[in-house]
């Protein structure tokens, strides 16, 4: 093995000594030379499938990931894991599945990786919970890893403006309202997704690929380029390239990622109107770190960090322009320059990231990025809420809102289904609160995303209105709309105890979320508390509500490298 010969890699498990002829037995039947079974093993996992465009480019991008391994030394070992694509679960119970799968996904990889005895990670990733999912896995297994995005999509162009599918999704609202045609809704799903890739605004992908360059675990610039730029193809081989680099430093993925790195990711989220989603992604990767990060701890780096990108879906500009301005370097500069960002965190380069950004000059003359002194508003794009009505805390993106104070009463529902008829019904009054609860990480099961219910509400054209879950907003949500309610209505959290007409108070200056209820009327209705029967008593859905946790800790369901025995790493 060489130079990797003395750090005792998992690997000589299934590839040294006699007694393991039989194993190596079919490493001969599946081509490999003499040589090839006893270099590193590097898993190359991507969530390659035909869902939907985020994951095509997938597969190709793994290939080349699998040549720059080859070039360094190592053996790549290629296999897939599932995702489920939120764009097709959103509006129906397939949305359940879609928090749950990025369980799935860790678990999966780690499964893989144990059971083959694996040295490394190389991770490709197209949609949103595919990106959490991979690095939560890198961070259980310690193994040294990359991670690599697989790419946004290009924007579609309907009526000479740059479109994303959120404005298909709004289109229904317009339809819905009067205000767009029938020929003009089936023109706009016809050229708002014109290829492969993710979606295109800083909805929950983008940001989390962003989340991976400022938390280290992914190449400089290579978040940036889209999916059918063959650029992409260029950082899978240096993906290849470096993980055996952090191979032979044994540099893994914990001396990597630190509580200063999660502080830096929560910054990225909000210097660029991130997705709220990344509120509960932060805080499960911080678990599988043994780091202790939660909504709380996020929340506190949104309240100050300022808005420095106008990124759809409340800014301007989509992905590609992000990359054409400089991409996540350039916007870590202008972080770095004011003194926010934490420069000594170390990254997948082995380099620290004021290393990495040491030749980056902040460029003044691109349109998408400004510097912090010129910020776009002075507290970041998201923030965090806490109240009688969310002791356990709670979430709103502010980025690009006018209306972010909200006085007015409930009108309560105890499913996304109901809600969404009763909102293309137009049956609201300016100034409600729409609620809707039983759709937390338990009580949903799976914390689905309101996505369908929120656009239609902004296509309709409707300001004057807030709406509040203890379930989740997509990263392309727009408008006065607070998840991760906790706790869920599943435990009987004060969200479950609302009743039509509570005046609910929502103030994202303040960062205060409650309703004018006293205290004993509480206590009261907690008492006369009814839970709903279980939605799912078998499968995966049913075993997932069974063990996950709240929100406010990320919605895990395994504990994490603070209850850790042995790490697989060192096996």
């Amino acid at each position: 093995m060489s130079k990797f010969g003395n750090f005792r890699l998992p690997s000589r498990h299934v590839t040294e000594g006699p007694s393991r002829a039989p194993h190596r037995s079919y490493y001969y039947a599946m081509g490999l030379t003499e040589e090839e079974i006893h270099q590193p093993f590097v898993g190359v996992v991507s969530c390659w499938n035909e869902a939907a465009p985020c994951n095509i480019a997938l597969m190709r991008q793994a290939q080349s990931a699998k040549r720059g391994v080859k070039e360094a030394g190592g053996t790549p070992r290629e296999f897939c894991t599932i995702t489920v694509t939120d764009g097709i679960a959103m509006g129906h119970e397939g949305m359940k599945s879609s928090l749950v799968s990025r369980e799935v996904i860790a678990d999966s990889v780690e499964l893989t990786v144990r059971g083959h005895c694996y040295d490394a990670i190389i991770g490709i990733a197209g949609c949103d919970k595919s990106l959490p999912g991979l690095m939560m896995s890198m961070l259980r297994l310690n193994v040294p890893s990359v991670f690599l995005y697989g790419g946004s999509i290009m924007p579609g162009r309907f009526k000479g403006k740059d479109v994303t599918v959120v404005d298909v999704f709004e289109g229904v609202g317009q339809h819905s309202a009067g205000k767009m045609p029938d020929d003009d809704l089936c023109l706009l799903e016809r050229v708002a997704c014109p290829g492969a890739g993710s979606c295109g605004g800083q909805f929950t992908a983008n940001t989390m690929a962003c989340v991976a360059e400022a938390i280290g675990l992914a190449l400089p610039y290579s978040s940036g380029p889209p999916a059918v730029i063959l650029e992409r193809d260029d950082f899978a081989l240096k993906a290849g390239h470096a993980v055996m680099n952090l191979l032979e430093r044994n540099l893994r993925p914990r001396d990597i990622v630190t509580r200063k790195s999660f502080e830096n990711a929560a910054m990225v989220v909000a210097a660029t109107g991130g997705s709220t989603n990344a509120a509960l992604h932060l805080p499960a990767m911080a678990n599988e770190a043994g780091i202790k990060f939660d909504l709380f701890d996020v929340a506190e780096i949104f309240k100050k960090t300022p808005y420095i990108a106008s990124m759809k879906p409340g800014g301007k500009y989509v992905a590609k322009d992000m990359w054409e301005a400089g991409g996540m370097p350039m916007l870590m500069r202008a972080l770095l320059d004011a003194g926010l960002l934490h420069g000594d965190c170390m990254t997948v380069t082995g380099k620290t990231i004021a290393e990495n950004l040491k030749d980056i000059v902040f460029d003044p003359n691109q349109k998408v990025i400004v510097s912090v002194d010129k910020a776009l508003a002075p507290t970041g794009g998201v923030v965090g809420l806490k109240g009688n009505l969310a002791p356990e805390g709670a979430i709103v993106k502010i980025a690009g809102l006018k209306h972010i104070k909200h006085k007015g009463p409930a009108r309560v529902f105890d499913c996304e289904e109901d809600c969404f008829e009763f909102v293309q019904a137009r049956k609201y009054q300016e100034g409600d609160v729409l609620v809707i609860r039983w759709e937390g990480p338990k009580g949903g099961p799976g914390m689905r995303e309101m996505l369908s219910t929120t656009a239609a509400l902004y296509g309709q054209g409707v300001e004057n209105i807030a709406l509040i879950t203890d379930g989740r907003f997509s990263g392309g949500t727009r408008g006065l709309c607070v998840g991760h309610v906790g706790p869920e209505a599943a435990d009987a959290g004060p969200i479950g105890l609302l009743k039509d007409g509570d005046i609910i108070t929502i103030d994202a200056e303040t960062g205060e979320l409650s309703v004018d209820v006293s205290d004993a009327e509480l206590a009261e209705r907690k008492r006369a508390f009814q839970p709903k029967p279980a939605s799912f008593r078998t499968g995966v859905l049913a075993r997932y509500a069974k063990n996950v946790g709240p929100a406010r800790h990320g919605a895990v369901t395994t504990p994490g490298a603070d209850q850790e025995v042995r790490c697989y790493a060192d096996i």
